[in-house]
């Protein structure tokens, strides 16, 4: 007996509603990365395990899938692997064509990736990214563009979000003030869980990650820190007034807070000292988008790097980018049913006809009508109509134009409205009218 097909766990199939709805996405995304003046590139779905290894963390670094067979000989091809992300690929990309690039430069991509997780709920081995990166400028104005990408995406998907925003600098300066500077990494792994895993896990964690008791427990109350950015903010040049990297992540998150206010965002944004974002290459400004009405986890998350090129050969080029997480976008949407009625089709009309002659007439019409832009189908073949019909409603096609003798010799068609039943003779004017 044959085994029955499947597909690797942490992956899945996408069918026609599926694809509709993702595309949905893609495009509203496309529209406003566009409005911004960024560019679309792409990059291939394997790198060299070079260009991927110690980018993300150790943990990171566990995640990667690896090509054990690609298909050269293995004592003279590098090792590969599939990319992880959209960021290293892309830094890797400038670099490569840094003489064809003008600077700053502004992408995106939107294309999967890969990690060796453990899938659950909301995270998957496949997923897609949608990137969108300006590189080649130190200046704020790319974390406020950002920000507002971030704004105005949800606002036409219809879903309620919070913008969390820390910035790695402070981070840097808390491990300096509790007087564990060469723990900044770790620091920053364990409390990036804490909404996952709770405070006392996070500090069981610390320990283990070789932070002294008397560390952690200076790390407590900087982590509750509490009042309005202003309030957080104040707290903390008080809190960081002996580390200089620390005063600059404040000054850093004053000025963004200031653009925001200036521009009149209206985003519902937090500033989160607990915020980490494990990636090591992050230095600035990070960000992480978190749905309202969905308990879902992260679905965009990005930041500021300072030299991710420096690792390929072009030192001193600082980024910043965000990543909008296609997948569980779509499940928020999905749980939320916040997609649009009509992405449930794609055929606006079908024609079904009662035999030869009747389908070659229809035909014709269908090559008229898709020239003035509407989705149509003929039924390849006559066959009973309730057959037809079942076809219209199984792909919920609103409406059905039925061709028969009768309308043939008056030049018209039999529309027939598929939600309320209603039937009337049309002309090819008005049918190319028909909402």
């Amino acid at each position: 007996m044959a085994q029955k097909p499947s597909i690797p766990k942490g992956t899945r199939d996408f069918g026609q509603l599926e694809m509709a709805r993702r595309n949905y996405i893609f495009d509203t995304i496309k529209g406003v990365f566009s409005l911004f003046g960024f560019q679309q590139i792409e990059t291939p779905a394997m790198e060299n395990i070079g260009t991927l290894m110690g980018k993300y963390g150790e943990e990171g670094d566990k995640l990667l899938f690896r090509i054990q067979n690609s298909g050269e000989k293995a004592d003279l091809a590098p090792e590969k692997g599939l990319r992880y992300d959209l960021t290293v690929p892309f830094a890797r990309y400038v670099v490569q064509h840094r003489e064809e690039l003008s600077f700053p430069f502004k992408r995106y991509q939107i294309q999967p990736v890969w990690r060796a997780d453990r899938p659950q709920k909301g995270r998957y081995r496949e997923f897609y990214q949608c990137d969108v990166d300006v590189i080649g400028s130190d200046s704020l104005i790319g974390e406020l563009e950002l920000v507002q990408i971030v704004e105005e995406v949800y606002r036409r998907l219809g879903i309620r979000v919070c913008l969390h925003i820390n910035n790695r600098k402070i981070l840097a300066g808390i491990a300096e003030v509790i007087g564990a500077p060469d723990k900044m990494v770790d620091i920053t792994v364990a409390i990036d869980k804490l909404d996952k895993i709770g405070v006392d896990a996070v500090n069981a964690e610390l320990v283990e990650r070789g932070l002294s008791n008397e560390a952690v427990q200076a790390l407590q109350p900087i982590l509750n820190l509490c009042g309005t950015t202003a309030d957080k903010l104040t707290a903390l040049r008080g809190i960081l007034a002996n580390s200089e990297v620390g005063l600059k992540g404040v000054d850093e998150l004053e000025e963004l807070f200031g653009l925001i206010d200036m521009t009149g965002v209206q985003l519902n944004i937090e500033l989160d000292l607990c915020l980490a974002r494990g990636l090591n290459y992050y230095t600035g400004a990070i960000f992480e988008v978190k749905a309202l009405d969905a308990q879902i986890g992260s679905i965009t998350g990005g930041g500021r790097y300072d030299n991710l090129t420096g690792i390929f050969g072009l030192p001193g080029v600082s980024g910043v980018g965000i990543s909008f997480g296609a997948d569980r976008i779509y499940d928020v949407l999905t749980e939320l049913n916040l997609f649009p009625k009509e992405l449930q089709t794609a055929t606006q009309v079908l024609f079904a006809t009662f035999g030869q002659d009747e389908l070659r007439y229809a035909l014709k019409w269908a090559k008229e009508l898709r020239a003035h832009g509407m989705s149509v189908e003929v039924y390849p073949e006559p066959t009973k109509m309730k057959k037809q019909m079942s076809y219209a409603d199984d792909k919920q096609i609103p409406f059905v134009a039925i061709v028969g003798s009768d309308e043939m010799a008056q030049n018209k068609v039999m529309l027939k409205n598929m939600t309320t039943g209603e039937q009337k003779l049309v002309t090819i004017q008005e049918l190319c009218h028909v909402e």
